[in-house]
């Protein structure tokens, strides 16, 4: 772990209980005088502290020193994701975090199943340990959408991944928002509202699934 996650660091004082105590204390075997990072996601600041008494259920730790310290991507990537099965999105999406992905909308297109539903709150905290496991000092925006209509409608130069002879690497320093359809791909309705000079391939003709799809363009546009 680069750092520990908490989310009321930053005060002088600091105690910690449950799962970090757990972590830190009995996994860990940390003891009186350790000095360990923390980060609270919230604002860009390393907190380094010393643990000053340990309990049986909780320990109280010192503020030595706060950084400034911005760990994030310099290529911002914003990543319309066609909604897929949930249990999917939670097994790639750290991978998503660590490439340093700036943001996700999942988006319930023609095709995607409806019963679907994504926990927000389930995926930030796989986030969450994701950054601390990356040194990231930030994890993932997420947001949802009900169809790609209003995706387009609230995103400039939206591009889209789809079969074309426009490949994704002629375009990668262009593109800051790219949508990837779910299994199916796009309906004829959707395609119908790309412009062409915004629809982007692969050199394959291989159909992906749309968990290869993203990992594969954000891994070309990003790194």
């Amino acid at each position: 772990m680069q750092f520990t996650y908490d989310e009321f660091c930053g005060e002088n004082n600091l105690e910690i209980k449950d799962e970090v105590y757990n972590y830190l204390i009995k996994a860990r075997r940390h003891k009186i005088d350790d000095e360990i990072y923390f980060r609270n996601l919230k604002d860009e600041n390393l907190y380094l502290y010393k643990i000053v008494l340990i309990d049986k259920k909780r320990a109280v730790l010192n503020l030595l020193n706060t950084e400034k310290k911005i760990l994030v991507n310099n290529k911002k990537l914003h990543v319309g994701w066609c909604v897929i099965d949930p249990k999917t999105v939670e097994k790639y999406i750290a991978s998503l975090n660590e490439m340093g992905v700036d943001k996700i909308s999942f988006i319930y297109s023609d095709y995607s199943q409806k019963n679907f539903k994504i926990n927000i709150e389930k995926l930030e905290k796989i986030l969450i340990n994701s950054s601390c496991q990356c040194g990231r000092s930030d994890i993932i925006k997420l947001d949802i959408y009900k169809n790609l209509d209003e995706f387009i409608s609230k995103n400039k130069n939206v591009y889209f991944l789809d079969f074309s002879t426009t490949l994704i690497d002629e375009k990668k320093d262009e593109i800051k928002t790219i949508v990837i359809g779910c299994e199916g791909g796009f309906s004829k309705n959707e395609r119908d509202k790309f412009y062409e000079d915004f629809i982007v391939g692969f050199n394959s003709n291989l159909i992906l699934r749309s968990e290869t799809a993203v990992l594969s363009v954000c891994s070309k546009i990003i790194l």
